[in-house]
């Protein structure tokens, strides 16, 4: 069992000012596989400090120099890969193989895209050709909490530390309670990569205690979140009386609209799409909206892939998807597949309880319902789960209009042949995102939602951006 009971503050590996320990469980085997403590307001407070010291410095450091310092975060990253992919797999549990491919390269993929959109950045810029002497002054915020989710570990740290750093801003970061192991081997990159002192600092704790402590902290001028929706409303509610900025990138209710002319492999696509990281992803295309015309095969091909699909343990190589990360998801997640059997839904895979042989672990079933009416729970409920409802439709307006009938708006999928009808689609889906025809999206384009998927814009210049302020100055002597 690891010991990881020590935060990282103003450049040291320090202990908590008051012990309380919490257990890291593995999700494959139910076992614990580390031991960490949660953070008390002291050590809130010593973090945020020597955040706000290091300010005065890291915000006039010269563009080329904070990029150097990020650059050797990406070098401590490439010597320790497998360490990484290790950690995430063993903290909540992402097969090996995805882990190595998918979960720890996150790091690299944002990191390269922020350094390119940091060349291009103009930190001082004329405001236009009608005012010879004004320019816009893009400075950094100030200190910023940074609050990560469990489900993509690596890809939330990095989407939010690396820019700050970037943006002239220094840090706190609250990893989930759940998966700490990989932010922690994050924060010895920072050390090890001559971060300085107070600019990057970690604390772990629980959203009740630190995750508060920081929303409400005078000395935090940002917070920048990535959770559950119920988690955003609360920090927001508990950021207001500072006026702090918040940014939030919450949860998601993906439709995704295959029509009658979409290529043979769309449902086969979708599915798997679902059922990846075991449909713990906010992105997932949870909804299956089908052109009635083709409705009943997909289902059939849905099923298929939904049986077809592998589960077992993180630590095993293979094409598989692992378990839940803990009791409480996989309790969770069973309530919704028995409310989906109540209210009606065809059940065509998977279903309640563990998948055959399993006597451990939090594994679920892939499963799949037809049928699903609008308005049932499965329907508008996010389940982060590998749990994918299927629903008929008749015409583009109807499946516009189902697709958009939801609190939730992060991201949307479009599968046909007919481009005309998918840029239509495109414009009239409410998310803050639209992927059509298995194309994801490209390098720098910003991750974020409407609605309750809340507003941030993570990635590129967008998730720069996001960190500075700006100022505008008249007067200027542009000899």
């Amino acid at each position: 069992m690891l010991d990881k009971r020590k935060f990282y503050i103003n450049g040291k590996w320090v202990a908590p000012a008051t012990p309380r320990d919490c257990d890291v469980i593995n999700p494959s085997t139910e076992e614990v596989c580390a031991v960490i403590s949660l953070g008390s307001e002291a050590d809130t407070n010593a973090a945020v400090a020597a955040a706000k010291a290091a300010f005065e410095t890291w915000s006039v450091t010269p563009p080329a120099e904070r990029r150097r310092v990020v650059e050797g975060i990406l070098k401590q990253y490439e010597a320790r890969v497998e360490e990484m992919a290790e950690a995430i797999s063993l903290e909540m549990g992402a097969p090996m193989d995805m882990s190595r491919s998918s979960q720890a390269p996150c790091l690299p993929w944002h990191l390269s895209n922020f350094l390119t959109a940091f060349d291009q950045m103009e930190w001082v810029r004329p405001l236009g050709p009608h005012a010879p002497n004004d320019r816009i002054a893009m400075e950094p915020i100030g200190v910023v909490g940074l609050i990560t989710p469990w489900n993509w570990p690596m890809n939330q740290v990095t989407l939010k530390v690396i820019p700050a750093l970037l943006a002239g801003c220094t840090c706190v970061l609250k990893p989930s309670e759940e998966s700490p192991l990989s932010s922690m081997l994050f924060a010895e990159f920072c050390d090890d990569a001559g971060v300085p002192a107070g600019v990057f600092n970690l604390v772990n704790g629980d959203g009740v205690g630190v995750g508060t402590q920081l929303s409400s902290h005078p000395d935090v001028e940002m917070i920048s979140f990535t959770g559950s929706t119920r988690a955003g409303r609360a920090i927001s509610k508990a950021a207001a009386d500072t006026l702090k900025r918040v940014t939030l990138e919450l949860g998601g209710k993906g439709a995704n609209l295959i029509f009658a002319d979409a290529d043979e492999k769309a449902v086969k696509r979708g599915v798997q799409h679902m059922m990846n990281n075991s449909g713990q992803s906010c992105n997932a295309p949870s909804r299956m909206l089908v052109e009635r015309s083709i409705y009943d095969k997909a289902v059939e091909i849905a099923a298929e892939v939904a049986n077809a699909t592998k589960v077992g343990p993180a630590s095993e190589p293979g094409n598989h998807i692992g378990p839940v990360v803990n009791r409480r998801q996989w309790d969770q997640i069973q309530g919704y597949i028995q409310k989906g059997i109540d209210e009606g839904a065809r059940l065509v895979a998977g279903g309640p309880g563990l998948p055959d042989g399993m006597n451990k672990g939090f594994y679920v079933r892939p499963t799949v319902f037809a049928d699903v009416k609008p308005g049932m729970t499965i329907e508008r409920e996010e389940i982060f789960g590998p749990v994918l409802s299927m629903i008929p439709f008749d015409t583009e307006e109807e499946a516009v209009q189902i697709a958009n009938d939801t609190p939730y708006g992060l991201t949307n999928y479009v599968q046909s042949s007919d481009g005309p009808r998918r840029n239509r689609l495109a414009r009239k889906l409410r998310s803050g995102m639209v992927e059509m025809n298995g194309k994801s999206r490209g390098a720098g384009a910003p991750f974020g939602g409407v609605k309750a998927s809340g507003r941030a814009r993570e990635g590129g210049h967008w998730g720069l951006e996001e960190f500075l302020e700006a100022k505008a100055i008249s007067g200027w002597d542009a000899e």
